[in-house]
């Protein structure tokens, strides 16, 4: 159920992805052409818009959801999750004769993943969706978005949120190569390290420090980028500086839906008022968390939940500011 809301409430229109996920485990990852038994065959909710909405609800935030469905067993179970979330479906089309997007993943036992999505009716997700329901975009505090639906969508949902003064959020996810795409619709861009090469189109083994690269994707256009390190915690890069996050320690169980649930806290944090270094370290810790247990949505805790973990914890996140190009830890 949904959680209690708090003081200061934050508005969060989540424009994104739905995907049913079907989820095997196997004792490791296998290598290309390699056959391996796996086990525990499940079906679980996935896609990163579906996430976003469910983790930002149980964090106590006013959610509102813009995607396309299909008309079929997977959509419906997606109208009954986020009725079930309190999340408000008004910008949710049932596309008829389309088939809901489909993830396949396969886990193995140290937390590691492999995923391969098939988008389904997300990939019909369009422009002019977005203006059918573009009053629910004006109305929220900050607007999320990724890249699991078409990038011209995001971009212009995000375009028509900042028109109306909302604070914009794009993770760039799954990667893809944003040279020569105009950014200046976007407040905060939050690549993960691998996802932030990707977007100035250089190579996975590419040694570009995190700061750097950080300089480099703020020359697109975004007034903020803040990136994701894994277990050296996260960057804030800025015109002014940069400012790096402290990890949280926990023990990973699984980490697939962290980078969904940091994103999803970060809009909260930042709806809330936060500003951004503190929203990071809130939502660092809120994605760690998420990391104890397995799969995205069931992973995900409620507000009550983060709360006693940052005032129990000795580990809570915090931020070092910065102006050098020194690397941060990775």
């Amino acid at each position: 159920m949904p959680t209690e809301t708090v003081a200061g409430r934050a508005a969060v229109a989540v424009v994104g992805s739905y995907a049913k996920a079907l989820v095997m485990t196997a004792d490791r990852i296998p290598a290309p052409g390699e056959t391996l038994i796996g086990r525990d065959f499940r079906g679980t909710f996935g896609g990163k818009g579906s996430d976003m909405a469910v983790q930002a609800a149980r964090l106590g935030a006013g959610v509102s959801y813009l995607g396309v469905i299909g008309d079929d067993v997977y959509g419906a179970e997606f109208r009954d999750l986020l009725e079930l979330e309190g999340v408000d479906p008004a910008g949710l089309r049932v596309a008829a004769g389309e088939s809901t997007g489909v993830g396949f993943i396969v886990k193995d036992t140290a937390g590691a993943n492999v995923i391969v999505v098939d988008p389904g009716a997300n990939g019909s997700f369009s422009p002019a969706d977005v203006d059918a329901t573009a009053g629910t975009l004006r109305a929220a505090d900050v607007a999320l978005a990724q890249l699991e639906i078409p990038l011209a969508t995001a971009l212009h949902a995000l375009t028509v949120a900042r028109a109306a003064g909302v604070t914009t959020i794009l993770n760039p996810a799954p990667a893809v190569d944003l040279r020569g795409t105009d950014l200046t619709c976007v407040d905060v861009l939050t690549p993960n390290e691998h996802e932030a090469k990707a977007a100035l189109g250089l190579g996975p083994d590419d040694a570009t420090p995190p700061a750097e690269l950080g300089r480099r994707l703020l020359a697109l256009g975004p007034r903020a980028v803040v990136i994701t390190l894994g277990e050296a915690g996260a960057l804030v890069v800025t015109a002014d500086g940069t400012a790096e996050v402290a990890p949280v320690r926990v023990a990973v169980v699984d980490s697939n839906g962290a980078g969904d649930s940091f994103n999803a806290a970060l809009a909260v944090a930042l709806g809330e008022g936060r500003d951004l270094p503190a929203a990071a370290g809130f939502a660092g810790a809120v994605a760690a968390l998420c990391c104890e247990h397995w799969e995205t949505v069931p992973s995900y805790q409620d507000r009550a939940t983060v709360e006693a973990f940052l005032t129990t914890s000795t580990t809570t996140s915090t931020t070092t500011s910065t102006t050098t190009s020194t690397e941060a830890r990775r």
